[in-house]
């Protein structure tokens, strides 16, 4: 089988080589570079340290090693998408649209295409169902499962992905880089959006939106508390950088007409908290696995069944509900319910929804 296999540098993908050659599968190593270092001001990330771990790799396992320059489609694709979604209010989440637009997009439209799998050292798992039909499963280690950063990949992009730590704990996957003596073994998970490089987010933001001054305003008395630098610095559920006394206070809602803040006093305000989330462009992964057998073909084309579903990436599952239903105005409506009030859901997110067994994804929405 002729695998890619995409290496960082980092413990996971370097195991990931090394459990390909157990299996007698020498893979063509390809290290993606996504940093901005060709747009003024821009600090590429610091990729000479992955680049010499991941050349070690490439020279200990016998393999190819490629470095592929992707830093133009990441930033059409994921930064400006970024920049975009924060202008208009909404949460970005970079990663998600890295995985789908450059690993699994760009990559392969370059130099994946000529390969049966790409290997990722994702936490996550393919299963394969009686009708062949591949399904995007979720990892061993529920702190270190990654399928919700995973939940936009097409289709054709699932059946291609290979992960072969899914099925590992990480205390798992460091065991095996101890005792395959590689370097990476010890190094620390990377953290933060790497086309930044060394530029902080907000001055990012800033370089691009700008500042404007607008209130910030207690949502339960409408009191004015003070003044913010532009509502695009700022997510619900923030509570840093917001600088007021008396706290602690956090955003509990954004007015992006007016640029005003809206916030909340106290760890657990009820403000921050939900249990009913709209999801637009709602679609299925892999199959529909509820449709068309026992729900299709009602006369109303509505349903309601019961699934587990994440709304940001954390190791715990929601139960809640999930509903279909037709809306004369906008048409066919997917709808969560969440059983328990659940905090911080952001429009712009994506809600990532599993079977009731919380173990394959199969669907997903944008939270609206």
């Amino acid at each position: 089988m002729n695998i890619a296999a995409l290496v960082s540098g980092g413990v996971d993908s370097s195991v990931v080589v090394h459990l390909l050659k157990e299996q007698g599968i020498t893979p063509s190593i390809f290290y993606i570079r996504i940093g901005m270092e060709s747009e003024e001001g821009f600090i590429d990330c610091p990729a000479e340290e992955d680049i010499e771990i991941t050349s070690y790799i490439a020279k200990k396992y016998g393999c190819p090693f490629e470095e592929i320059n992707l830093h133009r489609e990441y930033w059409d694709n994921v930064v400006s998408y970024t920049i975009d979604s924060v202008r208009r209010g909404l949460t970005p989440n970079p990663d998600v649209m890295c995985n789908r637009m450059i690993k699994f997009g760009a990559f392969n439209d370059k130099c994946g295409k000529d390969f049966d799998r790409i290997a990722t050292g994702h936490y996550a798992q393919s299963e394969q169902a009686d009708n062949s039909v591949v399904f995007l499963a979720a990892a061993k280690d529920p702190l270190k499962d990654q399928t919700d950063f995973l939940t936009q990949l097409t289709y054709p992009q699932i059946a291609k992905a290979m992960f072969p730590i899914g099925h590992l704990m990480k205390s798992e996957v460091r065991q095996i880089a101890h005792q395959a003596h590689l370097p990476s073994a010890d190094r620390k998970d990377s953290q933060g959006i790497c086309f930044l490089g060394k530029i902080n987010y907000n001055d990012f933001l800033r370089r691009y939106l700008g500042e404007r001054e607008g209130k910030i305003v207690e949502l339960e008395t409408g009191k004015v508390l003070g003044t913010h630098r532009g509502y695009w610095f700022h997510t619900i559920g923030q509570r840093k950088g917001l600088f007021l006394s008396g706290g602690p206070w956090f955003v509990v809602k954004k007015d992006i007409a007016d640029n005003v803040l809206y916030v909340s006093q106290g760890y657990t305000p009820e403000a921050q908290y939900g249990k009913e989330i709209n999801l637009l462009g709602f679609h299925y992964l892999s199959a529909n696995i509820w449709e068309p057998t026992e729900l299709e073909g009602k006369a109303d084309d509505s349903w309601c069944i019961d699934v587990k579903f994440k709304i940001r990436h954390t190791p715990e599952f929601a139960s809640g509900r999930l509903t279909k239903h037709l809306d004369p105005i906008n048409g066919t409506v997917y709808h969560l319910s969440s059983d328990t009030k659940i905090q911080g859901i952001a429009a712009g997110q994506y809600a990532t929804i599993y079977d009731h067994d919380a173990h394959l994804v199969v669907a997903t929405g944008m939270i609206g």
